[in-house]
């Protein structure tokens, strides 16, 4: 069955993992290993994490200097994000925002913009060129997808939660607009006059909350605002 990703999809979703968390005692999973190498060389300012789920990216930024938003649709996920940022001491750097980022419209721009593993309901390279509205001239996009490839094992997962369950772990499948190559977000983005900086993908393995390994296709794409 596909299903689509609106409100009560991502809230039984981080639920279900942040059950599946306390079950097994592995807490929560750390930020993506390509933040830190894509922003190494910008100056920290302003940044939004689109998607943010449970804060790990989010908490990351503002522990590195940034003045963080992080806004998701799952009241689950912000209420972990917010513990999680409490936990860090950080909290005087992240703003919290419970919105569906199709309908949500920021009252300001920023220096970063930032998703990791966010699926909305609408095709996902619209919600890319959506987002990409939200960063200041000069400003850089950073996106980390993956490639929803079940032939070749690749689950499914959402922000800081890669693959916790198949497919979300409802036994189900992506609808086709969420699945997106490498050619598609650089042909959208390059069409729209960004400067594509970054544009790979990387195969990695990881351990769900569950204690699954679970391979996942990663694609990673930075770009600046000219």
């Amino acid at each position: 069955m596909t299903h689509d990703f609106d409100k009560a999809y991502w809230e039984q979703k981080h639920q279900d993992e942040s059950h599946a968390s306390e079950s097994t005692g592995t807490g929560e999973t750390p930020p993506h290993p390509y933040l830190a190498t894509e922003i190494a060389g910008l100056t920290p300012g302003t940044a939004l994490d689109a998607g943010c789920g449970t804060g790990a990216e989010a908490v990351w930024l503002a522990a590195n200097g940034w003045q963080v938003t992080g806004a998701d649709i799952s009241d689950t996920a912000l209420a972990r994000a917010t513990a999680r940022a409490d936990a860090a001491g950080f909290t005087d750097a992240l703003d919290w925002v419970l919105a569906d980022l199709t309908a949500w419209e920021p009252e300001r721009t920023f220096e970063l913009v930032t998703s990791s593993y966010a699926h909305p309901n609408i095709p996902q390279l619209d919600f890319y060129e959506h987002i990409a509205r939200w960063v200041a001239p000069g400003g850089t996009l950073l996106i980390i997808g993956h490639l929803h490839d079940d032939a070749a094992g690749h689950g499914h997962g959402h922000g800081t939660e890669p693959a916790a369950h198949e497919h979300g772990g409802h036994g189900e499948n992506p609808p086709a607009e969420a699945t997106v190559t490498l050619a598609d977000i650089r042909q959208r983005l390059a069409s729209a006059g960004w400067i594509i900086e970054t544009a790979e993908e990387h195969d990695r393995t990881l351990t769900s909350p569950g204690g699954r390994a679970v391979s996942l296709r990663d694609v990673v794409v930075r770009a600046r605002r000219a």
